[in-house]
């Protein structure tokens, strides 16, 4: 069980529903997390400052991206620090 820590909250995130979401996100940033495409970056190894905070842009469009924005949208906060940690999940499994 991992706890994600975020600016507002302390919760156990679940690592099988965060596996779940991220399965959008194999198609650009690789089932894993490691991306075979240069332009992607690898989110497994992201901080959760920097995989979060990017992910909570995207949704409202403070950061916009044609492919990410409409990605994040429909992410919760707790969807977010689930899919943080499936991919914290695959670094500690290394």
């Amino acid at each position: 069980m991992f706890v994600v820590v975020t600016s507002l909250s302390v919760q156990a995130a679940d690592i099988t529903q965060g596996k779940t979401k991220a399965m959008m996100c194999g198609a650009c940033h690789g089932v894993n997390g490691i991306s075979l495409v240069p332009m992607y970056p690898n989110l497994v190894g992201q901080k959760s400052a920097s995989l979060i905070k990017q992910l909570k842009e995207f949704r409202p469009g403070v950061r916009n991206d044609p492919m990410m924005t409409p990605m994040a949208k429909p992410l919760s906060d707790v969807d977010i620090d689930n899919i943080y940690a499936y991919f914290v999940s695959l670094l500690a499994a290394k």
